[in-house]
């Protein structure tokens, strides 16, 4: 009797295992469906590797992972050591700006509630706190100052993200002069759109995507990092070829050619 009922469990278990299984192959065939990925009259038997030929393969994302924490780094070491020394000889100064006087009261009803009280609240937390109005108005008023990025933070943002974009056009034309190489840029790539294009083997086209859309950035960030240091012309020409080579590129070039 014993013996029989193990059977049937087993049995039982095993079907249970059988169906899971399937559910899994049903889910993964629809999620790598050919005619979603793939182009018409191709198969994946296609991009398996044969004859010397070698694809990619998603697996190989994962490489981006440490490449993030490397970049991380380098914007690190770039705003540190660059562009606060490039702010300074331009004139940009960093300014302190003054720290509301300590409440734990305010401090938690900016954290919690919100950062604008009306002028019912405001009279509320006067009274709460002891204070003027005025004060309350004041605190609030310098307390959302703190948090706004100032004038040196935001060329230092500039600045990383026209070394990457500019970095990132010169090396897209590098890599494409070689496709051995054009691998090479989507190990870099962390976005979805590298991504799909890297499992679909668009490797050639994926890399033409990313060159477009970052050809015209870096002149973007230099402007702005010009206008901080209020150098206005430099920022008027920089901001006009942005211009020219965003038409070009994202108007004419990506949706056309």
């Amino acid at each position: 009797m014993d013996s029989s009922v193990c059977r049937i469990r087993t049995q039982e278990s095993f079907a249970t295992s059988l169906l899971s299984r399937s559910d899994l192959t049903t889910k993964h065939y629809w999620f790598w469906w050919e005619t979603l990925w793939i182009p018409a009259n191709c198969t994946w038997a296609d991009l398996e590797d044969h004859d010397g030929i070698v694809f990619p393969k998603p697996y190989q994302l994962y490489a981006t992972i440490p490449y993030a924490f490397v970049m991380l780094m380098v914007r690190f070491l770039i705003e540190r050591y660059i562009a606060i020394p490039l702010a300074k000889a331009l004139g940009i100064k960093n300014v302190t700006r003054v720290k509301p006087q300590p409440n734990a009261v305010l401090e938690n009803y900016f954290r919690k509630c919100t950062k604008h009280p009306s002028q019912s609240e405001i009279q509320g937390l006067a009274k709460k706190c002891n204070w003027t109005v005025r004060l309350v108005e004041k605190w609030f008023r310098r307390r959302r100052n703190l948090e706004l990025p100032t004038m040196l933070r935001k060329f230092q943002e500039a600045c990383w993200r026209f070394s990457f974009y500019l970095t990132s056009s010169i090396a897209g034309f590098i890599f494409l002069y070689d496709d051995f190489m054009a691998h090479v840029v989507h190990h870099l790539a962390a976005i979805v759109l590298m991504a799909c294009s890297w499992c679909g083997n668009y490797v050639r086209i994926g890399t033409l995507v990313m060159i477009v859309h970052d050809t015209a950035d870096f002149w973007l960030e230099s402007a702005k990092m010009f206008n901080y240091a209020r150098w206005e012309n430099t920022c008027n020409v920089l901001f006009i070829i942005f211009s020219v080579v965003f038409f070009i590129t994202r108007i004419i070039l990506f949706p056309f050619w």
